[in-house]
């Protein structure tokens, strides 16, 4: 049987180091031999590298080092712009594009740059409209594995991503971790035109187009750009109409998931937003906020026609109409018209007989 120094010599004689290999090969390759010396993994006669921890077997020794690497968390790849450091050498590059700005990727049917080849192949898709994972449970087709994967969890309900902080649950392992940072208050990722900072790299994303007015999602079916995709996602909603979003209590459906959550507190009665300064509790964030600047005292709205002032923008809007005589809600049993929502109501009880 071979001894530990001479089976390492065998494989470094094996490997043939040109003078013009790439020095990230060369420190992976001596990583790898002091790993043989250590013996923390095992090399089979037929050249197949197999962990000594489990049951995988790899083809490459590199291959074999990278997922060592997920059993011990070693991390020796530091970036010298941040604390944060990486398992492979190739993750460090593609970090430090962050701090450099550095985009080696080219879209060549657009004039779009990415930091990652796998970001750009990603984004031909959409030039191609390819969708080739279908779900098997219904007919929504997605352009990546990743996005299907997510997808049919709203069938199975399966959320495994859990905090160990709350009772909250998620899909996805990335949500989980910008959800932990709600707890510990941490915000990583750093605009570097001013000086927010967020908990989620795709956050900081969309919000530096706010600095340069990059719109990169277009509707295809009129003039109109976005620079988040999911608003996109909802405008194409107005034009085809649909409303995916049922109540599991009445017939009502929506075109947004959000307005099915605040609706569903119509039957609930659940007011989560409570006011820190009186009893008063509400069912939709924005009405709380109007309800707090009342407590201010301070004038907000400034009526344009006339010197009246309000607190919340929704009073300044009733208000207005009286200008205009604009009445937005409209009977369709009848032709009346009114001006507030609630008048419209009490006019339907004339129709329904209640």
């Amino acid at each position: 049987m071979m001894n530990r120094s001479s089976e390492a010599d065998d494989i470094h004689c094996s490997m043939v180091v040109n003078s013009d290999i790439d020095m990230m090969v060369k420190e992976e390759i001596e990583v790898f031999e002091e790993a043989v010396l250590s013996q923390d993994v095992q090399v089979s006669v037929k050249q197949k590298w197999e962990s000594n921890q489990c049951n995988k077997v790899f083809s490459k020794d590199i291959d074999l080092i990278k997922h060592q690497r997920t059993h011990s968390g070693e991390k020796p790849y530091q970036c010298n712009q941040c604390d944060k450091a990486f398992s492979s050498k190739g993750n460090l590059i593609v970090h430090q594009r962050i701090h450099s700005g550095e985009k080696p990727y080219h879209c060549n049917q657009c004039d779009k740059d990415f930091s990652t080849n796998t970001g750009m192949l990603r984004h031909q898709i959409t030039h191609t409209g390819e969708k080739p994972y279908q779900c098997n449970q219904c007919d929504k087709a997605f352009s990546q594995n990743n996005l299907l994967i997510v997808h049919q969890m709203t069938h199975s309900g399966d959320y495994p991503y859990q905090c160990n902080q709350c009772d909250k649950a998620f899909s996805r392992s990335k949500l989980l971790i910008g959800h932990q940072r709600t707890h510990t208050g941490e915000k990583p990722y750093q605009c570097n035109q001013c000086d927010k900072a967020f908990s989620l790299n795709d956050n900081l994303k969309r919000y530096q187009r706010t600095h340069t007015g990059e719109k990169p999602y277009q509707c295809n079916q009129c003039d109109k750009a976005f620079s988040n995709k999911s608003d996109l996602i909802r405008h194409h909603r107005t034009h085809t109409g649909e409303k995916p979003y049922q109540c599991n209590q009445c017939n009502k459906a929506f075109s947004l998931h959000q307005t099915l959550i605040t609706h569903h507190r119509t039957h609930t009665g659940e007011k989560p937003y409570q006011c820190n300064q009186c009893d008063k509790a509400f069912s939709q964030s924005n009405q709380l906020k109007e309800h707090q600047e009342r407590h201010t005292g301070k004038i907000l709205y400034q009526c344009n026609q006339c010197n009246k002032a309000f607190s919340t923008k929704s009073s300044l809007l009733r208000h207005q109409r009286t200008h205009t005589g604009k009445k937005p809600y409209q009977r369709k049993q009848c032709d009346m018209a009114f001006l507030q929502e609630k008048i419209i109501i009490g006019h339907q009880n004339i129709h329904t007989g209640e």
